[in-house]
């Protein structure tokens, strides 16, 4: 499952997973311990595929900085607990992505990303890749 069909819910904990739209909004279900949640159209959600880091030269796609822990974990959990405290937290994050703007990703952030990397392994959603593009630009790529 690619990272387009998993949320984030403003005010509750945990990552989703979208599971189908209806008029007035969407129905999730908790990563955590599946329960199931209806969502309004009103409530402040983030698909992770939208969600970026920033850096010093550019904004990097949150599926990035998740292969870079993949790759420094050999794809398991990470060795940084997301409860650690903030020096330590922002020691790990440096490691991961030397070029992080410090100014703009705050330790609250740097949790949440271990927190999520972490919930997301522990469920076997490690396919942090580019989904496969479709459609007719899928089509005229193929060709060039």
């Amino acid at each position: 499952m690619s990272l387009d069909k998993i949320l984030s819910i403003g005010g509750k904990p945990g990552l989703y997973r979208l599971l189908t739209q209806t008029r007035s909004g969407f129905v999730a279900e908790s990563l955590v311990d599946g329960r199931k949640l209806t969502v309004g159209l009103s409530g402040n959600v983030s698909v992770l595929s939208e969600i970026a880091i920033y850096t010093l030269e550019e904004e990097l796609p949150l599926r990035t900085v998740f292969e870079k822990i993949k790759q420094k974990e050999n794809g398991k959990k990470t060795e940084i607990d997301h409860k650690a405290e903030k020096i330590r937290l922002e020691e790990y994050f440096f490691e991961i992505l030397p070029n992080y703007d410090e100014d703009r990703v705050y330790a609250s952030d740097i949790k949440k990303i271990i927190q999520w990397y972490n919930l997301l392994i522990s469920k076997g959603l490690d396919d942090f890749s580019e989904p496969e593009a479709s459609g007719p630009d899928a089509a005229a790529k193929d060709q060039v």
